[in-house]
Parts: C-alpha cells; structure tokens; sequence
C-alpha cells in the first residue's frame, strides 16, 4: 500500500496526522460529525481526504452538543463547519502549523 500512495497520491507527512473520519455530513449547514482520535482547535489547518474530497482548510468553527468550543480532546464528539461538500468515511488529517 505504501508503494501506490507514494506512487499516485501524497505521503501521510505531506498529509499531517490524521485525527478522524467524517462520521456524517449535513448538507444544509456544511457541518462534518467526526470523532477525534487526537485533539484538535480552532484556528488550527485541517485537510480532508476521500474518494471525491480533497481540500484544506482552517478550524473556524467546532461545536459539541450544539455549543460552540474553543478546543476539544481526544475521543471528543465534534462537529466543524467545512466550505466543500464531503462524504461519509473520508478522512481528516491536522495538518502542521
């Protein structure tokens, strides 16, 4: 696998860490669910990647249970507002400041 990802897309360093997997994706409002595997701000880069999906972006907005956070940890249940349609599964790295 190794091979064909250095062969036909980017290495997981160009990518950053990855932090999760889109969970949901509510058209109507440009929000992705995700649950993070590490923590993650506001303010902080973000890159998400699928079958179709392939865009970066900064943290303007995180909200758990519909309040909006500054911060959250792992394990956390978040959602973040995202400017690109995405689809469940697709993957969502922090990238380095």
């Amino acid at each position: 696998m190794g091979f064909f990802r250095k062969l036909f897309g980017r290495s997981d360093q160009s990518q950053g860490r990855e932090i999760g997997r889109v969970d949901d994706y509510f058209a109507k409002v440009g929000v992705i669910a995700l649950r993070l595997g590490r923590p993650l701000a506001v303010g902080d880069r973000i890159s998400i990647q699928g079958h179709t999906t392939d865009f970066n972006q900064q943290v303007k907005s995180m909200q758990i249970e519909h309040t909006s956070v500054e911060g959250a940890r792992r394990g956390a249940e978040v959602g973040i507002k995202v400017g690109k349609r995405c689809r469940k599964g697709d993957r969502v790295f922090k990238l380095a400041p």
